[in-house]
């Protein structure tokens, strides 16, 4: 029940009821409700402020389990790298090594990409640098595997033809154990035998009487046939493939015709004196990438290791070449 009010009317001497128009209870409602708003926003700005809503807390929840899910993508993603990582080094270090396939460049293998931002419509997200960086890890390791991939592909290639390959390699001694009387000069600086100057000897001298037969020290195909007055004489040069050629010089005579192809101990030739030469031998050479190379270390498929060793001593001792 509202109080009822009132003034002392000092006029009448009397006490008089206060009577309150509608204009100031009117004013007084609407100075209530004012201050209700008023209160009511501030209590939702502080709500909204430093009270998550349970949408807002789930949303939340979900990406702190989004992060770090992306934190555990990133790890997997560093264990791929180096397994990728492994794989280029061996890749690079030994199956290119075994089959003599020419090395990729660090530039092939990052598989780098340029041009415009390809994350740009990342940028949005609110943990856009993380989910960047990941981005462009596994497309960068996308772009390494798939290098990777075709690497392999030229390996199993190479893989196809290692049978060809190892046919095609110079492997055998060039004349026969049986006519060799010795190793009469090997590679490297020798005295050459009419200059006597200290040349380099680009090849091995097999000492073989007149006639003996030589032989073809890998499949190939011959390039040339040629007589010469001077220099090597009649010799034979045969291409191998696999960036293999292999020289026959000072020759009595040549068996074979340029384009013709032969096989590993067939006969291309006899033994002889021939050019500039002073004593009846065969001089070999092996050239590998256009460089001429110590034929010595192509015997593999000819000798023991015991009698490999007896001819690198031979090769060494001898001072004077016979050409």
């Amino acid at each position: 029940m509202a109080q009822v009010k009132y003034y002392f009317n000092r006029d009448s001497l009397s006490y008089e009821k206060v009577e309150q128009s509608w204009q100031s209870v009117a004013l007084r409602i609407f100075g209530f409700f004012c201050a209700v708003l008023v209160f009511a926003f501030v209590i939702v700005v502080i709500a909204f402020k430093y009270i998550d809503s349970p949408k807002e807390k789930r949303l939340r929840n979900e990406i702190a389990d989004l992060e770090l899910q992306f934190e555990q993508l990133n790890q997997k993603v560093s264990l791929y790298e180096k397994a990728l990582g492994s794989l280029q080094d061996r890749d690079k270090s030994i199956y290119r090594v075994v089959f003599e396939a020419e090395p990729l460049s660090d530039d092939i293998r990052e598989a780098a990409v340029g041009g415009a931002n390809r994350y740009k419509h990342l940028e949005n997200f609110t943990n856009h640098r993380l989910i960047t960086a990941t981005a462009e890890k596994i497309d960068q390791i996308g772009r390494k595997l798939y290098v990777q991939s075709k690497s392999y592909d030229q390996i199993i290639d190479l893989l196809k033809r290692k049978e060809e390959m190892l046919s095609s390699i110079p492997a055998i001694q060039p004349v026969s154990n049986k006519d060799l009387r010795h190793i009469a000069s090997g590679f490297g600086r020798r005295i050459h035998p009419i200059y006597k100057t200290r040349r380099m000897h680009t090849g091995l001298d097999f000492s073989a009487p007149t006639g003996s037969e030589v032989y073809a020290t890998g499949k190939g195909r011959v390039v040339s046939v040629e007589n010469l007055r001077r220099g090597y004489g009649i010799h034979v040069v045969i291409d191998h493939g696999y960036s293999y050629k292999t020289l026959y010089a000072h020759l009595s005579k040549a068996t074979v015709k340029p384009g013709q192809w032969v096989n590993r101990g067939d006969v291309i030739g006899k033994v002889g004196n021939t050019g500039t030469s002073t004593a009846p031998h065969l001089h070999y050479e092996v050239i590998k990438n256009g460089e001429k190379i110590d034929p010595i270390n192509f015997f593999f498929n000819d000798v023991s290791p015991a009698e490999f060793e007896q001819i690198v001593e031979l090769a060494s001792r001898h001072s004077q070449s016979f050409d």
